[in-house]
């Protein structure tokens, strides 16, 4: 539990509402609560607008038309002390945040209880978050990039609002054949879910920069700066605190039967015979090497933490992802917590609400009393664990209509083709993908769905069905017969067509004929027929080649 105190502040509020910027007295601002993240904000600010003018008064509530817009409305809020008792006289700086507008409500006030009173104040609220978070999660798309990086990718759907710098080159900046976003609303992941998902399971680092009201994703967390030195003074309680400590080992699986693997990765505090398995299936040696490099990397040991409350707001204020030096003295260098050592701020909750409950106590003031709490959960600046809010997963795979794609032959030859990589040697199949502008993918070249001893490759201009995930794909089913294909119901005829067209081919079929069964095995190439038909009482054979 936080503890609490009393403080007198300066909180500058500046609202952002359907193009027009409204300042906010200090004293006017009656509560707010702000949870700071390494990856994000959220926030709620109340504040009171007096509009006296129904009892003759001179003041007007100037906020409210632009307040009952619908536009997106943005907030910007600091906190400074209002004085220190420092010998020293730090220079007092600024908490600052700013986000975009969740939701928001008013209360309308009147000046008695009195049926039909005049109005008095306007009790204003709203609740607001970082860019992305708002954003995004309100984002599902569903698109195919082709020979595009991740980098392209968040570029792509970043907007004017969301701003995004990189460090990370093998995450973000490597050319991936395929990536597809299949982000269903239904099923709940965002483009917000995406980004932390991917953040998550690649090993990255997700964090928001205060200062730019932008965020980055990179390899490793950012470990420059000078550290500021807290002051012993502020600090009313120091925890040290323990995380979890993950027990089990990992285990990377391969089930490809022609190369079988299975590779253990141990940490030294995991108890005997507890493991985390994880499953592939590729002919790809390096694939299953890179798998077992990135669960390596993900096996962390969380280190000790400290969680400080405060008696009073700093003087100098900080934010998460800033380094910080605990005090020197004693009672900051128990339970294993050297003094010397550098700690980053990982996340924050601050909360004040105005001592003075009356709608007219400190209006229009320069500062305002709270009773005021804030703590802020510490890190050591070597600590590789990344905090992440929690998020779903994206769920694969989403079904795409396609065309089987090949180069062998005519435009209008019914070919297939095999194409083989030329650094793993495996072959695929080339797959168009009409509604995101013809965009070709590939797909394994295997039996698929039939037995090994049929060996009927799939056709060029097949229209299939394709199974979408997020870097790969695979044939689901066929969608469409072959031109020529289709025999009269009434016969009950099946047919087998091999070939390129059905002039240059050859095909097998059985029917009925006057309920009586009909088999046909004919070869045809241009003019040149060659039949064999076995029917009732009769068996033909047929070499023929027709005239010009």
């Amino acid at each position: 539990m936080e503890t609490g105190f009393t403080d007198r502040l300066v909180p500058t509020l500046k609202l952002t509402l359907a193009g027009t910027e409204h300042t906010i007295p200090s004293g006017n601002v009656r509560t707010f609560e702000l949870d700071l993240c390494g990856w994000g904000l959220e926030g709620w600010v109340e504040f009171l607008v007096v509009d006296d003018q129904g009892r003759g008064g001179k003041q007007k509530d100037e906020i409210l038309a632009d307040f009952l817009e619908a536009d997106l409305g943005e907030v910007s809020l600091e906190l400074k002390a209002s004085f220190t008792d420092s010998p020293t006289m730090p220079e007092v700086t600024s908490l600052q945040v700013k986000g975009l507008i969740i939701d928001k409500s008013l209360t309308e006030m009147p000046a008695t209880m009195a049926k039909g009173a005049p109005l008095l104040h306007r009790r204003y609220s709203v609740h607001f978050c970082d860019a992305a978070r708002l954003l995004w999660r309100q984002h599902h798309p569903t698109v195919l990039y082709t020979s595009k990086t991740l980098k392209d990718v968040f570029d792509a759907h970043k907007g004017d609002k969301i701003s995004l710098t990189y460090d990370w080159t093998d995450g973000l900046e490597t050319s991936c054949p395929m990536i597809f976003l299949g982000l269903d609303p239904d099923s709940g992941a965002s483009f917000y879910d995406f980004m932390l998902w991917y953040v998550d399971t690649r090993n990255g680092v997700l964090s928001y920069d205060y200062t730019e009201q932008g965020y980055k994703l990179s390899a490793a967390k950012d470990a420059s700066g000078t550290p500021l030195d807290l002051r012993p003074e502020d600090v009313a309680e120091v925890e040290v605190v323990f995380p979890e400590v993950i027990r089990h080992d990992v285990t990377v699986l391969n089930s490809y039967t022609e190369s079988t693997a299975t590779e253990a990765i141990t940490q030294e505090q995991a108890v005997s015979g507890i493991r985390q398995d994880i499953l592939l299936r590729t002919p790809i040696a390096d694939e299953v090497q890179a798998r077992v490099t990135l669960e390596t990397a993900r096996l962390k040991i969380r280190g000790l933490e400290v969680e400080l409350k405060w008696r009073r707001l700093p003087a100098a204020s900080f934010t998460p992802g800033m380094l910080v030096k605990l005090p020197g003295t004693t009672g900051f260098s128990a339970a294993g917590v050297p003094a010397s050592e550098t700690f980053r701020v990982r996340r924050m909750h601050l909360r004040g609400e105005a001592i003075e409950a009356g709608a007219d106590s400190e209006h229009q003031g320069t500062t305002a009393g709270y009773h005021f709490s804030m703590s802020s959960r510490l890190e050591r600046k070597d600590e590789t664990y990344v905090e992440l809010p929690e998020y779903r997963a994206p769920r694969y795979p989403r079904y795409i209509e396609g065309k089987i794609v090949s180069e062998v032959g005519e435009d209008t030859h019914e070919t297939w083709q095999a194409y083989t990589d030329s650094e793993t040697s495996v072959d695929s199949y080339k797959v168009k993908i009409p509604l995101w502008e013809n965009q070709i993918i590939t797909v394994p070249f295997n039996a698929n769905l039939q037995p090994g001893q049929f060996y009927f490759p799939a056709y060029k201009g097949s229209r299939v069905l394709v199974a979408m995930d997020f870097q790969q794909a695979w044939l689901k089913r066929f969608l469409d017969w072959r031109a020529g294909a289709r025999m009269p119901s009434d016969g009950q005829g099946v047919q087998l067509l091999m070939g390129k067209t059905t002039t240059s081919g050859t095909a097998m079929k059985h029917y009925y004929e006057d309920a009586k069964p009909v088999f046909q095995l004919q070869r045809i190439n241009d003019k040149d027929t060659a039949k064999i038909e076995v029917k009732e009482g009769s068996l033909l054979i047929l070499v023929q080649e027709e005239q010009s």
